[in-house]
């Protein structure tokens, strides 16, 4: 299981050689194992480390158990350094070769589903739970004095008075209260232990707003929703509550970020639409931040010598004026490559009207 401390290895490691970095979507719903491993081989043709693409191979063939939605892979035979992460989240696949692991669509799944914190809270306890890339990884409880609920009604037996509440109904909610209390500062500990980044509660509206009132307020800006569930759910069904929340933020963001890219492309302040303008500015090194609907392929012709990108065949390299050729797999993946290559970002956002209305692709622009 990727944690932070994994990551921050990945960020820290350089060599004077070279990195093989693989990320290799394996989803279940989008294909099968064989036709997994062939496009695992495909992505490699073009790689020219046979040490580390035998390397990664075996560890799918051998080491992979294809339960999860894919894997990340880092290899630098050269330093005996090699790493693999299986995950529960979807990514689109990529390979990069360079001095440094390709860390940044790891970041990126890091930060729409990593370290999230969930309370569910009920009057006597809470149970706590920390999934981190679609995967529960730890979960405790914390059960306090048992509430006692009175019957309402009856007359008093206290002279002058005509009715009242048959038991102690103060003491009720004293109690309450300090079950709230003492789940809340063990909820903190739990996040802190955990490292939680984003915090969700279920619950009563009562009860999650008590709870959410007793977190210090550092912890309360961390807390991204709540919702309705019981104190005996299954974990399947708090994951993917969790998940499910944790996808509605996420396609919320990358909204802004389509309605941003489309708006200053039209305005042509620093941004393009479009398959052809976006290769042409992937061409230009003029790519700050790559966006690509996801599932998103076309085909396309490349120049071996400076790797310049076209969808049309026949044409020849405006740098090197030596003839293009059929690419012989994905243009769009050359693209996402050559972004990240020269440093550049790469987003892949889900199917929507607006992008495809835009062409399926997008680029913000350096300058």
């Amino acid at each position: 299981m990727l944690n932070e401390r994994d990551l921050r290895e990945l960020l820290d490691f350089s060599t004077p050689n070279l990195v093989l970095s693989v990320y290799l979507n394996t989803d279940p719903a989008e294909g099968n194992v064989d036709a997994y491993k062939l496009r695992l081989r495909n992505l490699l043709k073009e790689v020219n480390l046979p040490q580390d693409a035998s390397a990664v191979e075996r560890y799918f063939t051998v080491d992979y158990h294809w339960s999860g939605r894919g894997a990340v892979v880092f290899s630098s035979a050269a330093e005996k350094f090699f790493r693999a992460y299986p995950l529960s989240v979807k990514f689109r696949s990529l390979v990069h070769v360079g001095e440094r692991p390709l860390v940044k669509p790891l970041k990126d799944l890091m930060e729409s589903y990593g370290g999230y914190g969930v309370v569910l809270i009920d009057k006597q306890g809470a149970r706590l739970f920390h999934f981190n890339l679609g995967e529960l990884t730890e979960q405790q409880g914390v059960l306090g004095e048992v509430v006692k609920h009175v019957k309402r009604g009856g007359a008093s037996s206290v002279p002058g008075r005509r009715s009242g509440i048959a038991g102690h109904t103060d003491h009720m909610e004293e109690t309450i209260e300090r079950n709230i209390k003492e789940a809340s500062e063990f909820a903190v500990r739990f996040f802190e232990e955990n490292h939680v980044r984003r915090i969700l509660i279920g619950g009563t509206d009562d009860n999650v707003a008590m709870l959410r009132g007793m977190l210090p307020k550092a912890w309360q800006s961390l807390v991204m929703g709540s919702f309705p569930m019981s104190m005996t759910a299954t974990h399947p069904e708090v994951q993917a509550r969790a998940m499910q929340i944790g996808q509605e933020a996420e396609l919320r963001r990358t909204q802004r970020l389509v309605d941003d890219l489309i708006t200053f492309a039209a305005k042509g302040k620093g941004a393009v639409v479009g398959l052809e303008k976006t290769l042409d500015a992937i061409n230009n090194n003029k790519v700050q931040t790559l966006v690509v609907e996801e599932g998103f392929r076309s085909g396309g012709s490349e120049c071996q010598g400076y790797g310049h990108l076209t969808v049309k065949d026949g044409e020849v390299c405006p740098v090197c004026g030596s003839q293009l050729v059929s690419a012989g797999v994905d243009v769009v993946d050359l693209a996402v490559s050559s972004v990240i290559r020269h440093r550049g970002d790469v987003e892949v956002i889900p199917s929507s009207i607006a992008m495809e209305k835009a062409g399926h692709m997008g680029a913000v622009l350096r300058y």
